[in-house]
Formats: structure tokens, sequence, C-alpha cells
């Protein structure tokens, strides 16, 4: 291996670490689990379907990697500092966190039989607390960790909802713009309180085809996309949707020694949707 080859191997080294990733049984979170288990991170998977014996588990041990599910409802915060024991106790501290617990509720969304002002509080509160609630506990709980580690690197799951009000999401916008708050907010504090070694930064996905968001994108009886569907590709430069993939090298980057001097930053992985004014 070349000198050369090998700087740049250790720039991006995560292994030998442990990792958290809450929703880390859906799609994008379960994605990013499998990839930092094949860089040698044991990887714990949170999420209130989380089962040992899951696929994403299986998969993982497969291909070899270590990993731990925990069933935890990430707007419980007694139920995360449990599952941080167990973490602990089996794989050492966390020193990465990936909050991907997320998503948006039809209750919440305006629609033309459901305007703006009958959204009730139990639908508005269910999304605010698995969006912006759970992020922030997790945050705590396991940051406290990485004080006592004295290093770290936590990684929000924004959105584009967040930088840019999309229609029909009002409630989970306003989490999700929350979350960008908290990533600046939480990157100062950490930094000036504790360590520079704890950085706290986000990504902001554009449209990735979910479970949650596959209704509103294809249309079911011909599986060609909706209407809202293609607005969305018609404001995305590159004319396609993101595959969970294409999280990957942004994330490693964030994780990694490659981004040393970086915190506090919101990253828009989104085919250049957020750069398109229209026109």
């Amino acid at each position: 291996m070349s000198e050369r080859t090998a700087y740049e191997q250790e720039l991006f080294t995560i292994s030998n670490q442990t990792a958290v990733i809450t929703g880390g049984t859906g799609v994008l979170g379960g994605s990013m689990a499998r990839f930092l288990a094949r860089c040698g991170v044991r990887v714990a998977l949170l999420s209130r379907s989380a089962s040992p014996t899951s696929e994403i588990v299986r998969t993982i041990r497969d291909e070899g990697g270590e990993v731990l599910a925990l069933s935890c409802d990430v707007g419980d915060r007694q139920a995360i500092e449990r599952a941080a024991r167990e973490i602990e106790a089996t794989f050492g501290r966390a020193t990465i966190l990936i909050n991907a617990a997320g998503g948006n509720r039809e209750a919440a969304s305006t629609t033309s039989q459901l305007p703006f002002f009958d959204l009730t509080p139990e639908a508005l509160h269910e999304v605010l607390t698995l969006n912006l609630l759970g992020t922030f506990y997790c945050c705590q709980v396991f940051g406290r960790g990485m004080v006592a580690e004295g290093r770290g690197s936590i990684v929000n799951i924004a959105s584009m909802a967040a930088l840019r009000p999309l229609t029909r999401v009002p409630a989970y916008g306003a989490a999700k713009a929350g979350v960008v708050n908290l990533t600046h907010w939480l990157a100062v504090y950490m930094a000036q309180e504790y360590s520079p070694a704890i950085r706290v930064n986000a990504i902001a996905p554009g449209f990735f085809l979910t479970e949650q968001n596959h209704r509103l994108l294809i249309d079911p009886s011909t599986g060609n996309l909706t209407e809202r569907g293609r607005r969305i590709l018609d404001h995305t430069p590159m004319r396609r949707l993101g595959q969970p993939e294409d999280l990957f090298g942004t994330l490693l980057w964030l994780l990694s020694p490659a981004s040393a001097f970086v915190t506090g930053i919101v990253v828009p992985v989104d085919g250049g949707f957020s750069a398109y004014a229209g026109v």
C-alpha cells in the first residue's frame, strides 16, 4: 500500500467504534446501519419495531458485522436511558449517534378535507415528539456518554422540509426545522463547554423513496409517480429520487477524521433540489 493510500484510508477510518442509530429498521436508518457495520463499526439499532431476528440484523451478522437491536421509543427518555446502559454493557460507550428516527403522520398533514385549522393536538404532538423531542432526548442521553469519553460525533437527519417549507406537512416541517436549530446550538455547546472533539452536524436528505412517503410519491394503482412525485422531480435538477447509498459518502465524511474541523453544519443530499428556484 502506498503512503498516499494509507493516509487516505486513515483519514476516513471509523472502525472499532460503537454507533447508535435511531430509526434503525427504516429504509434509510437500516441502510446506514449496514454501511457502518461494513466499515467495522459496532452498531446498535433503536426502533419501536426493532427485533434481534429482523432482516437488517440477520444481514449485518451474515456479513460479519456486530449488531444489537433494541426496541425503544425515542419519545420515552427512560427507555433511551435503559437502552444506553444495555449498549454500553454490550459494546461499550457509543461515540457515534445517528438520529434517523422520524417521519410524518397522515393525521398531521393538510388535505382538501383536512385543513390546517383542524389538525389535532394529538397528531401534532406525535410528529413533534418523533422528530424533534426524540432527537433531543437521544442527544442528551448519548451525548453525556460522549462527554465522558471526550469525543464523539452526532449526525442528525433533517429534511428538505426544514430548509424550504413544503406544502401539506406543517408539523413535520416545523419539527425538522427544530432539529436543524438544535444541531447548530448543540454543536456550539459541546465544543465550548466540553470538547471540540465532540461534533454535531446534520444531513438534509432530498426525496428518497421510503415506506412512509411511498403512497405520496407512487400511485399504487399504476406504479407511476403521483402528481406530487412528478413535481418533486421537476424541481430536482438530477431528475431522480435518492437511493440510500447516496447518503453514505456524506455520512462517512461527517463521522471520520476527514471532517475534524467541521461542526454545526447541515449538508443537503438532494440532487440539487435546494439550489433550484424552478426557473
